[in-house]
């Protein structure tokens, strides 16, 4: 290949750069315009309330899982601190989970903090731990919490957590344990595989003192050993920021679960984004002829 060919092609590969930066740019200055966001919140608000009615036209997900993934590269993509798209992330769960309660969903489990995270720099896991200790309390002194009879659980390796998250989580599971009406699982220092490693020992230590027989163990019994013990299998579990993985998460209770992945960041979910999941939801169930 000539050296002029290839000059040329970088020359253009370096123009394409400019122009994307470009756009990117005149895209960003666009998005922050008042009179910009105020007419794409009213269109936003218009299509999610015919959405909603649709989708209360037919069967909705019993039971919502949902990786929130994506906090970290939204961060770094709008050129904001981590902190901060983790703060974002956290306020996003809010508004999915009065989402949920609009359109009827019984119940939600999120995945919040694996045990891989501990991995991640001491001063992200310090910020992120501050986070759950707050949001745990909140929680349980929240209005909504007890006037919808949410059971709130927290589910992982809860020892593992700093102390003052663990006096965080025992409050608001014992504020809310006597609810039956909705049920939402966080899970914190959470991994499928630790989960069904930790209820295989306690399935072996009932055997070996004699509680149960090697032929008593069945599906159901196994699942009665899982964090999630007190709530049905999800039906729906969503991914966010296109990762097309399940990261360790529900890995026994998905079995029969529908996926749904999306590109979207978690911390720029819009409302339409959540109903399409639904929709998505109920069109393959009405395939399935369920």
């Amino acid at each position: 290949m000539k050296k002029s060919h290839v000059r040329r092609k970088i020359s253009e590969l370096e123009d394409r750069a400019i122009e994307t930066q470009f756009a990117r740019s005149v895209m960003h200055k666009i998005k922050r315009n008042k009179l910009f966001q105020l007419i794409q919140s009213e269109m936003e608000r218009i299509k999610a309330k015919k959405m909603m009615e649709e989708i209360k036209q037919h069967e909705v997900p019993r039971h919502l899982a949902i990786i929130m993934d994506g906090n970290r590269r939204y961060a770094l993509y709008e050129g904001m601190d981590v902190r901060q798209g983790h703060k974002i992330g956290g306020d996003k769960l809010e508004e999915v989970v009065g989402w949920c309660h609009e359109v009827g969903i019984e119940g939600l489990t999120v995945f919040a903090f694996s045990t891989d995270n501990f991995k991640r720099p001491k001063e992200e896991v310090d910020h992120l731990m501050d986070l759950f200790e707050k949001d745990l309390n909140k929680l349980a002194e929240d209005k909504r919490t007890h006037e919808n009879e949410v059971r709130i659980r927290v589910i992982g390796q809860i020892e593992k957590l700093p102390e003052r998250v663990v006096k965080a989580a025992q409050k608001v599971m014992e504020a809310t344990k006597n609810y039956k009406k909705h049920y939402f699982n966080i899970a914190i220092g959470y991994g499928g595989r630790e989960e069904i490693v930790e209820a295989v020992k306690k399935i072996a230590q009932a055997v070996k003192e004699g509680r149960i027989k090697l032929e008593d163990i069945k599906k159901d019994m196994i699942s009665s050993y899982l964090y999630t013990s007190d709530s049905p299998d999800p039906d729906l579990i969503l991914r966010t920021s296109g990762e097309e993985r399940i990261s360790n998460f529900l890995l026994w209770q998905l079995a029969y679960s529908e996926l749904y992945f999306t590109d979207i960041y978690w911390p720029v979910l819009k409302k339409t984004d959540f109903l399409e999941v639904i929709r998505s939801y109920q069109r393959r169930q009405r395939r399935y002829g369920k």
